[in-house]
């Protein structure tokens, strides 16, 4: 069941599609033109000219495309599944994310068969496989939850999943550090849910992410960045695998890449430059694994000034005194931790549409999720 909300009558099933440069909007198709390797983002002039802003909650997909579906568990949409009859609901998924995404929701408890309410569950035994188990009445439902979870993962396989949120410290979906209990002395923060452990050693590349640790909001972003671009990517494997469009699309996600450490980054620039040596099948399975595994290393406000600075190296030429002075002072106190990244992004992509710099025109970087999700207002 794939789960939707209602609004003023409207129900919002679908995302926005990914457009130019990142952007999200209801027109553009250009993420179809990676295959071919011929265009390029910046031959879609008939799509950017007169397109539209950020999309509004109200706004109706209008392009081809499968949607950006996200596994959740039940609970954090407000559906009352929980142990004790009750829910998680977060705010910012329901209201902000969900109009963005399409959830498939999940909860393993109930789906596997096991009513509401019921008697609290835990994890007791070897933290490397242990056992579910009711927590008074030592009922052993290991079998029932690892049968159900086989036959659910085969089900997910077809939905093309780009990400999944599930219930911190659940002894079926928690992520990590969930209690493992055993014969004696406290129980260790050392576990996974039964179901999460099956699904992350089922889809190892699809980003998975608890409740909890989205209120930190570098982690929220990692995230959502990442589920963002493995749709991205997954529509280049939609539209044909060739070495152009890879090429393509590691130039539009330079920058992005970049921002996240050099390690991989370079990795991911010298598999690139020698995808003639390479299946077209060796290629891309290589990139995907660098690409999540360079989306997982941590942004900072030093790698992040150090691509603005890079950026403006392209645009120094063109600008006024005044403007690189101004433009310099941003960074500056962003590096410092004074101002969001927000604050210098805007600023520099104001002066690449003002003197019209392609190459930076196209990069991801500038705006690599929706701007309503607020994720780079931080400091």
């Amino acid at each position: 069941m794939l789960w939707r909300r209602e609004r003023d009558g409207d129900v919002h099933s679908k995302p926005f599609r990914v457009g130019r440069a990142g952007e999200y909007n209801a027109r553009s198709k250009c993420i179809s033109q990676y295959a071919s390797g011929g265009k390029r983002r910046g031959d879609c002039h008939a799509h950017r000219s007169g397109a539209p802003g950020p999309p509004r909650a109200r706004e109706k997909e209008t392009v081809m495309g499968e949607p950006i579906r996200i596994l959740i568990s039940s609970c954090l949409l407000g559906e009352k599944v929980r142990y004790d009859g009750g829910h998680r609901r977060e705010g910012f998924l329901v209201e902000t994310l969900g109009r963005f995404v399409e959830w498939v929701p999940v909860c393993p408890e109930v789906d596997c068969g096991l009513p509401t309410p019921r008697e609290a569950m835990r994890l007791v035994g070897n933290p490397a496989a242990p056992r579910l188990v009711t927590s008074r009445g030592g009922v052993d439902h290991t079998e029932r939850m690892s049968g159900w979870a086989r036959k659910k993962l085969k089900e997910l396989k077809s939905l093309g999943l780009c990400g999944y949120i599930c219930k911190k410290d659940s002894p079926s979906s928690g992520m990590e550090r969930v209690k493992v209990y055993g014969d004696t002395g406290p129980p260790a923060r050392v576990g996974a849910g039964v179901f999460t452990r099956a699904f992350m050693e089922h889809f190892p590349l699809v980003p998975v992410e608890e409740e909890g640790r989205m209120n930190d909001p570098v982690l929220r972003e990692m995230f959502i960045e990442k589920v963002f671009i493995l749709r991205r990517f997954r529509d280049l494997l939609a539209a044909g695998k060739t070495r152009g469009g890879l090429v393509a699309f590691h130039t539009d996600h330079k920058l992005l890449l970049l921002s996240h450490g050099r390690k991989c980054y370079a990795e991911m620039g010298r598999l690139v430059a020698g995808a003639k040596g390479l299946s077209l099948s060796a290629l891309y399975d290589r990139y995907q694994h660098l690409l999540m595994e360079a989306l997982s290393a941590r942004p900072t406000e030093k790698k992040c000034a150090d691509v603005l600075l890079h950026m403006t190296g392209h645009v120094r030429k063109v600008l006024t005194a005044d403007e690189k002075q101004e433009l310099l002072e941003v960074i500056s106190r962003y590096r410092q931790k004074l101002i969001p990244l927000i604050v210098p992004v805007t600023l520099i992509a104001h002066y690449v549409r003002k003197y019209r710099a392609p190459y930076l025109e196209r990069q991801v970087f500038l705006n690599p999720h929706p701007v309503e999700l607020l994720l780079r207002n931080h400091v």
